[in-house]
């Protein structure tokens, strides 16, 4: 059965360095993917770079919806504008940072219900955890 997701009801995730809603996934009865929206600020010269992530097992997807960044990837440097796509393969180690003057969204598409378990992220600062 088909069913409408609105952005209300998406599961705001506590991830560093980025606002992110996961709009999709097992959660929510998805059986093969999981879908998330998130926002990376204008970076400031205080914070300190969030450091690589990576997902061991499946793809990851990234649609530019606005703003432009840089996704840092073992495989080179990736300059991302609004209507880019990249693909990242699994296991592959990358970050995406802000580069422009104004919020970098993305919609991030992957392959699976539930990423958590694939998906290695490093530990968040105790100073970052304690921001809004």
């Amino acid at each position: 059965m088909a069913r409408v997701f609105t952005q209300a009801e998406a599961k705001r995730l506590g991830l560093a360095g980025r606002k992110s809603l996961e709009i999709v996934s097992g959660a929510q009865g998805a059986r093969g993917v999981t879908l998330r929206l998130a926002e990376i600020p204008v970076s400031g010269l205080e914070e300190s770079p969030r450091g690589t992530h990576h997902h061991s097992e499946f793809e990851e997807c990234i649609f530019v919806l606005s703003g432009q960044g840089t996704t840092f990837a073992e495989s080179g440097e990736f300059p991302l504008h609004t209507g880019d796509t990249i693909l990242i393969p699994p296991g592959e180690k990358h970050v995406t940072r802000n580069t422009g003057t104004e919020p970098l969204r993305l919609l991030c598409f992957f392959p699976v219900a539930d990423i958590a378990g694939g998906t290695h992220e490093p530990p968040v600062p105790p100073q970052a955890a304690k921001k809004p």
